[in-house]
């Protein structure tokens, strides 16, 4: 999903990425740069010694985020997936003089989310408002910012929140606009979500005639697959599946809105529906997997096995059927 936004940020001029990451950084830098030659942008990590929000990671990396060009940079949410329409995003900051741009995405329901209550016409945020219980507006806070380098005069090195803290503060100087984002979006924080946001993210494909989604009488909907997977004979695969690099799917499989991640073998007739199916793990002949299972890594469900909304840990053996949702430690 990183990757996404990088290329997306690339595309737009960016030659800079700073990653904020507070757990295990070294794991997000070693898978990314065999990108950054090949993508020819600089890759960097902030890491914080203690969890620092979502404004103290800009404090911490003021060094890197400031230079003589005075130009703005973006801040992103890495588990939210669009379009990515930062060229207009630019465009937009540059319009309206302010300090602060911020996306903003329409949905059904505003009282679970922040809601932005912005002037129409003119895109400048008047206030936020936490999950309102009477209806304020129905346009909420998609995760993408462009900020001025004035910004970091406002945010001090301690754990603060960017939506709470800082924000209300700029608007209330009249200097936050607001864009509503074109086309998709999704916070893919969550398991759940995650399925939802693949399924978007391939009807994007689509509407956009991409080639990346595969073809052929055995699909069926929207699917992606790695070139270096191998499916066998009279599969049925799709809709909303995607496939990753290296895995086997033997005959006879049935895939349906799911994730297959690298290296991971399905064996004869299995059949996996609204599941992520974890790196390097094995579903057996005959097993059902349904419900939003998740397996972690290296898990191997044995033949014949029903798995009904199981969450499997890394690096276990299921010998007998989930049959209701539960964590499998």
């Amino acid at each position: 999903m990183i990757l996404h936004q990088i290329e997306a940020l690339k595309a737009v001029g960016v030659t800079e990425v700073v990653l904020a990451i507070n757990y295990q950084p070294e794991v997000m830098l070693n898978f990314l740069k065999e990108f950054e030659a090949s993508l020819g942008i600089k890759i960097t990590c902030s890491q914080e010694t203690e969890p620092l929000g979502t404004a103290g990671p800009l404090a911490l990396a003021r060094d890197k985020l400031i230079d003589d060009s005075g130009e703005p940079f973006f801040v992103l949410n890495s588990d939210v997936i669009s379009e990515y329409p930062f060229k207009e995003m630019i465009e937009f900051h540059k319009s309206h003089g302010g300090e602060v741009s911020l996306m903003v995405t329409k949905v059904d329901e505003p009282s679970k989310y922040g809601v932005v209550v912005m002037e129409e016409s003119t895109g400048q945020v008047e206030r936020f408002v936490e999950k309102p219980k009477l209806f304020v507006g129905n346009k909420i806070n998609a995760g993408f910012y462009l900020l001025n380098p004035s910004v970091l005069d406002r945010i001090e090195l301690r754990p603060t929140s960017i939506e709470k803290e800082v924000f209300p503060k700029i608007a209330a100087e009249k200097k936050l606009y607001a864009m509503v984002l074109p086309g998709f979006w999704m916070d893919v924080g969550q398991p759940r979500d995650y399925i939802t946001g693949l399924r978007l993210y391939l009807d994007s494909l689509k509407k956009h005639s991409s080639p990346k989604l595969a073809s052929g009488s055995h699909i069926v909907g929207n699917v992606i697959v790695d070139e270096s997977a191998k499916i066998g004979e009279g599969c049925l695969i799709g809709p909303d599946v995607a496939i990753g690099p290296g895995c086997v799917i033997e005959s006879g499989v049935r895939l349906s809105r799911c994730t297959v991640m690298r290296g991971v073998s399905i064996k004869k007739h299995a059949c996996i529906s609204g599941s992520i199916i974890g790196w390097h793990s094995t579903v057996g002949k005959w097993a059902r997997v349904e419900n939003m299972t998740i397996l972690g890594e290296d898990v191997h469900v044995c033949d014949e096995i029903y798995s009904n909304g199981g969450v499997v840990l890394p690096h276990k053996e299921i010998k007998s059927s989930i049959l209701k949702p539960e964590i499998v430690m």
